[in-house]
């Protein structure tokens, strides 16, 4: 891991920790406080003490002092958290753009060359636009370090930003409750020097799955990681959200088409369904309406090299 000692994590950490100390520390007062007063009240006007009950007037001065007091304290955090919330609001016209890209149960991100990754991978120093998608539910992109989050609305573009001074590598999640699987939805951002970062993006697409290359189905392999396809479906015969990968191709499939329980062959015409259009045909044991439709995201050529990396699985 690369790290850059005196700079913060990303430009909101600053703004977002003074946000908190403040409201820290003005809750303790008021818990210590008030607690104190408490039992100092509880201790000098017990029943043993004050055996006769006595009746005290209210103080007009002590119930505009509690009042003002409060109000003023409040509009003092409203203050903090505002000024920091504001510019998480506007991002810069010239910073670089990241498609970021979610569905159940992954992260794809997307950048302006074509190139893909289930990472975030940016130049230090940079300032970072994020433009989020949803593919099916209402997600959410949490950067702890970095001090931001937003939510991924399906059907509405959002845009967040944030500009890392320090290289180094940092956990991204899903913050929001998305599916069965919303536990295994997290990826890295990974806060390159900017030469590292020239050489990482002007790769060809294709780099990531060059040493692999001469190996049947790598590419197909590369293509299913990035799109998340492995945490619904398993290549090791266990059962998780969706049927395994393990021995599919080939086999005969049970499914639900057009209400009608039928058996098909998992060929190509299968897999290409499914992979379009997954609620065509449901195999038996599994749920409806847990896949979204990747037409538009796999191209037909992507489909072609998943089938070769499912034969591999079975060695057909």
């Amino acid at each position: 891991m690369y790290s850059t000692t005196g700079f913060e994590a990303s430009n909101f950490v600053s703004t977002f920790n003074a946000s908190f100390d403040l409201i820290l520390w003005i809750s303790l007062i008021f818990i210590f406080g008030l607690t104190a007063t408490m039992l100092y009240f509880a201790f000098r006007y017990n029943s043993k003490k004050h055996k006769k009950a006595e009746q005290i007037e209210g103080s007009t001065a002590l119930e505009i002092t509690w009042t003002v007091i409060p109000v003023l304290l409040a509009l003092l955090m409203f203050y903090y958290g505002w000024s920091g919330w504001t510019p998480m609001n506007k991002p810069p016209k010239d910073g670089m753009n990241v498609t970021t890209v979610a569905r159940m149960w992954s992260f794809t991100f997307m950048y302006d060359n074509g190139k893909q990754s289930p990472d975030l991978v940016v130049p230090v120093s940079t300032p970072v636009n994020l433009k989020l998608t949803s593919l099916d539910v209402l997600h959410s992109v949490f950067i702890p370090e970095f001090r931001i989050k937003s939510d991924i609305i399906p059907g509405r573009e959002k845009i967040m930003w944030f500009q890392s001074d320090r290289t180094g590598e940092y956990e991204l999640f899903c913050s929001e409750y998305c599916g069965l699987r919303h536990s295994y939805m997290n990826a890295k951002v990974r806060v390159l020097p900017k030469d590292e970062y020239d050489k990482w993006y002007g790769a060809e697409v294709a780099a990531d799955t060059a040493s692999a290359a001469a190996s049947p189905g790598a590419a197909g392999e590369a293509i299913v990681k990035n799109n998340g396809c492995l945490a619904c479906h398993s290549t090791d015969g266990s059962k998780i959200v969706g049927p395994t990968f393990q021995g599919l191709f080939g086999s005969q499939q049970n499914v639900a088409e057009d209400g009608k329980n039928v058996t098909v062959t998992a060929d190509e015409q299968y897999i290409t369904r499914s992979i379009y259009e997954p609620d065509a045909d449901i195999v038996q044991g599994f749920q409806k309406g847990l896949m979204q439709s990747y037409k538009g995201t796999i191209s037909e050529d992507d489909v072609a090299k998943i089938i070769e990396y499912l034969k591999t699985l079975n060695g057909k």
